[in-house]
């Protein structure tokens, strides 16, 4: 059975973060997003790069935020499917296992991605994206699991620190690679770079067996659903979405949630790709911005946390987050410097842990906290997000193709930015507490 508030299974559960945000930082925000702007870009100055992908002809950064809108499409269409399973049989860490190794091996593979086999890269970088956003489905649902109420923002804040601490020792790592590949033999900064996406695989396999070895599987549940097992996860869902009618604070806070998340993770992962495409700046630079960004993140998680926990609470600390991310799209809109990108990832990083681990630890307060079906709650909740994801990246990307240009696609963020503000103020005087589940 689960241990609740216990230290060992707390910090197991951590590690997960400290296992695949290599992933995160590696490929979706520093080495990858840059290797593939070079190796499609022709370098010429006032140029539109065009590539070619399964007969079609992209703008090249338009297709990587195609790539990632798809990722999160497979994934909020599997997770209902797979929650509904796991809860049913209790077996979240099997699925944990699945989607680490489809996403680690991915990474792996990666390392064979060139001009020349960009198909192969794309489909690599896809499949790597599910593995990744398919096992938080099952992570974030042992949160309420393994904490109580009180203490799940420390908890959720924690796993977040692991993250950035092990995603920046691996990007350490990294970098030694891509700066000195002479040093090891190698032939340039290329293969450096696709050493890397091997070297995230192998951490990400390697340091998720401490939470594949402590996380206890969570017990059956006593009525097993009946029908087909590929709907009963949709049909449970639905049960959600029902609840949900009778808890008008957790779907005010969904909605709020669904319409920031279009932003959020938007910026974040196209933040590396602007700076090279819009800017020109060094892919050196570029990688130790996101560096900055890391270390910077790590104290913003924590002090969102103690403010939420001592003074403010979570909903007016997100509140004042959200303006800030409004703040940041339209400053992004008219950045034209160096200092200025550094200044702007500088508040970006300030605010990108804390936004994360108080929406997965406010959600998680609001739930019923006697209920057994946790990972159909937070399956409910990945799914927003990854709709929300499919809707941002899908928006960015279009945007950029019909107007020539990424800044256009920021104005589209904050909007969503100020949509989520709007239901996060409905919801100031109610700050989250202990539900009870609906008769």
């Amino acid at each position: 059975m689960t241990q609740i508030n216990d230290r060992k299974t707390i910090r197991s559960w951590a590690f997960f973060d400290w296992a695949n945000s290599a992933y995160n930082l590696v490929i979706t925000s520093t080495i990858f997003p840059a290797y593939y702007t070079i190796i499609t870009s022709s370098n010429k100055p006032n140029t539109i790069d065009y590539v070619q992908f399964m007969g079609f002809k992209f703008v090249n950064t338009a297709l990587y935020n195609y790539a990632l809108a798809f990722a999160f499409l497979i994934i909020a269409i599997l997770s209902p499917v797979l929650s509904g399973i796991a809860d049913s049989r209790g077996n979240k860490k099997f699925f944990m296992k699945i989607f680490t190794w489809i996403g680690a091996l991915s990474c792996c593979g990666l390392y064979f991605f060139e001009a020349e086999t960009l198909q192969l890269g794309i489909v690599l970088f896809i499949l790597a994206a599910i593995g990744f956003w398919g096992s938080l489905v099952f992570y974030n649902a042992y949160l309420p699991e393994i904490a109580t109420p009180d203490m799940q923002d420390t908890v959720s804040a924690k796993g977040y620190a692991y993250g950035y601490v092990g995603s920046i020792l691996l990007q350490l790592v990294c970098f030694v690679f891509v700066f000195f590949p002479d040093t090891f033999g190698l032939s340039g900064a290329g293969q450096a770079s696709r050493l890397s996406f091997l070297l995230v695989g192998i951490w990400w396999i390697a340091f998720a067996q401490i939470p594949f070895r402590n996380l206890p599987d969570t017990p059956k549940q006593r009525v097993v659903p009946t029908g087909n097992i590929l709907t009963s996860g949709f049909k449970e869902l639905s049960k959600v979405w029902v609840q949900l009618k009778h808890m008008p604070y957790l779907k005010r806070f969904l909605t709020a949630f669904f319409f920031y998340s279009m932003g959020v993770q938007t910026v974040m992962l196209v933040a590396t790709v602007f700076g090279e495409k819009q800017l020109q700046l060094p892919t050196a630079k570029l990688i130790g911005t996101i560096m900055l960004l890391q270390v910077v993140a790590i104290p913003g998680a924590m002090l969102m946390s103690w403010l939420s926990k001592n003074h403010l609470g979570n909903i007016r600390v997100l509140i004042g987050v959200v303006i800030i991310w409004i703040g940041v799209c339209i400053a992004a809109y008219f950045v034209q410097t160096e200092l200025q990108f550094y200044f702007l990832a500088a508040a970006v990083g300030l605010i990108m842990g804390g936004i994360q681990s108080l929406s997965r630890s406010t959600y998680s307060k609001y739930l019923p906290q006697d209920s057994k079906d946790h990972t159909s709650f937070f399956s409910f909740f990945d799914v927003t997000e990854k709709i929300a994801l499919v809707i941002g990246m899908f928006s960015f990307g279009y945007i950029e193709e019909l107007t020539g240009s990424m800044r256009n696609s920021l104005i589209a963020l904050a909007l969503f930015f100020v949509a989520g503000l709007a239901f996060l103020w409905l919801l100031r005087n109610s700050e989250p507490r202990k539900i009870q589940p609906v008769s």
